[in-house]
């Protein structure tokens, strides 16, 4: 885990944190968020000293909202709601996106508007900066009144119910507790219910998947740049003047990127006179407008999942200044559930371009290059399958990117009756951001490939960096060997961000 460390002011926290969170960061609460918890956790006091019924507070949840529950009972009542909701199945989610839901939970409940106690959120912020991961299936929210089984399976472990990760293992929580000093925690009124509502797991899962397509997307800048430069490409079509004149924001910084990344190839020299293509292949000549309106898809989706990371999907909701609670819908995960729609778009079509330009360079038809890449084809296959899988991998990703907001089931005897499905169509962005690097890992094996046919020429500064990083792990192929090696360690290059850091060109992204 990295020394960085994070102060969360609740309400405030920038994008570039919860990146940090996710990538392992530590953070805690602005202790002058206590001020906002305990006037909210008053409200809730009086409510129960005056016996007035409230929802959530001394009544049945969900459809059973109209039974009263006695005083007497109102601690059995939390714990009963989080012991029966944590239902999930599946395999886990992974620790660090159960660390950043954690840090969005924290940053929620402290804004004072769950009625929680202070000491509540210590209790969180003691596991959390221990390195205690509550282990959480991944299956079983669809998005609506909070993610409440995954939510669940979080606050159980809290209260030394279910597992914590520790160090890699999985350790019973009552044990693990015990060994950070902390006992199980007891909930207090209402805090049950704020804990499971919210929409702190799909907003998690669509946040990892979002800093993975950056990732992706700005690699596949690079790669795209640099098969362009091998295939001889123009870099006519990312002359400024064409997309001032469009006015697409993402497009006019793609093209930007790509014409910078291209600057002073030797390659790109060698055929400004003579060549007798008058247009290339919309793989080359149309990545503006494709990778641009990516681009646009994920700075919206940003926009839509900072407010969210940043507001309260708690219900109902405690207004200290008035003493009311008042109930609502702020944890339905629509929003949550477009923004995820989109990233799975742009996802998708980032690998699919990808794909169609490592398609072109071993085509000799369209790249005027050796088939397949090799020096000899026939006794050698070269890129032949490595195609094949890129094109398996876009086809997959083809059919996850179906929308999931379209999606609606009723649920609690059609008390819930319409449903967001942000959870799953969040969860399956990470599978997706995995399969584009993949295809992003072979197009640079690829498009440094066939660079190696044009030298002497040499291609820009900065994709020769590139190229160099990719010789460090893989070399030359001269003769078929096992492949599957070098598509690891190019596709490592990406989901790292070495490719990124190789070309040493600022590239934009989702602040730019």
């Amino acid at each position: 885990m990295t020394a960085l460390h994070h102060v969360l002011s609740p309400g405030a926290v920038p994008l570039s944190v919860w990146r940090d969170i996710y990538r392992g960061a530590d953070a805690s609460l602005d202790p002058a968020s206590r001020a906002a918890v305990e006037a909210g956790a008053q409200v809730i006091a009086g409510i129960i000293a005056k016996d007035a019924p409230v929802y959530g507070v001394n009544t049945g949840f969900g459809k059973l909202a109209s039974v009263r529950i006695a005083e007497a009972d109102l601690s059995a009542l939390q714990r009963n709601i989080v012991l029966s909701h944590a239902a999930g199945v599946g395999e886990p989610l992974e620790p660090a996106i159960v660390r950043l839901i954690m840090a969005l939970k924290l940053a929620s409940l402290a804004q004072g508007a769950s009625g929680v106690r202070w000491e509540t959120l210590e209790h969180l912020q003691a596991c959390f900066s221990a390195g205690l991961v509550p282990v959480v299936p991944g299956q079983g929210s669809v998005g609506a009144s909070g993610d409440l089984a995954p939510l669940a399976h979080l606050t159980a472990a809290l209260m030394g119910v279910g597992e914590f990760f520790v160090k890699g293992g999985r350790v019973p929580a009552v044990e693990a507790l015990a060994g950070i000093g902390l006992q199980p925690l007891t909930l207090g009124p209402k805090e049950g219910l704020a804990l499971l509502n919210g929409t702190q797991v799909s907003t998690g899962l669509a946040l990892a998947g979002l800093f993975e397509a950056e990732r992706v997307f700005q690699s596949a800048l690079v790669t795209g740049a640099l098969a362009t430069d091998a295939a001889k490409g123009s870099d006519g079509p990312f002359d400024p003047r064409i997309h001032r004149l469009r006015r697409h924001r993402g497009q006019i910084d793609v093209a930007d990127a790509l014409a910078r990344l291209m600057e002073g190839s030797a390659i790109r020299a060698s055929h400004r006179e003579g060549d007798p293509r008058v247009q290339d292949p919309y793989c080359l000549r149309c990545q503006p407008q494709v990778m641009g309106a990516c681009l646009d898809l994920l700075r919206k989706a940003a926009d839509t999942l900072a407010d969210e990371a940043n507001g309260v999907s708690d219900n109902p909701l405690v207004f200290s200044d008035t003493g009311e609670v008042i109930s609502g819908g702020n944890f339905h995960a629509e929003p949550v559930a477009f923004a995820a729609d989109m990233i799975a778009m742009a996802l998708c079509e980032v690998g699919s371009i990808t794909e169609r330009r490592l398609a072109m360079l071993i085509d000799p038809a369209l790249s005027g290059l050796p088939a397949f890449l090799t020096p000899r084809p026939g006794l050698n296959s070269g890129f032949m399958i490595p195609q094949v899988t890129a094109a398996a991998l876009v086809s997959e990703n083809k059919q996850m990117a179906h929308p999931a907001s379209v999606d609606s089931i009723p649920t609690s005897a059609n008390q819930e009756d319409h449903v967001s499905m942000a959870a799953h169509g969040a969860r399956r962005l990470l599978p997706m951001a995995r399969n584009a690097a993949a295809v992003v890992g072979l197009e640079l094996l690829a498009a440094a490939q066939a660079c190696d046919f044009h030298r002497p020429l040499a291609s820009s500064p900065a994709l020769e960096r590139v190229r160099e990083r990719l010789r460090a792990v893989v070399p030359h192929l001269e003769d078929d060997r096992h492949f599957a090696p070098d598509i690891a360690a190019a596709t490592a290059l990406v989901t790292a961000g070495a490719v990124i850091r190789a070309a040493a060109t600022e590239l934009p992204g989702l602040a730019g």
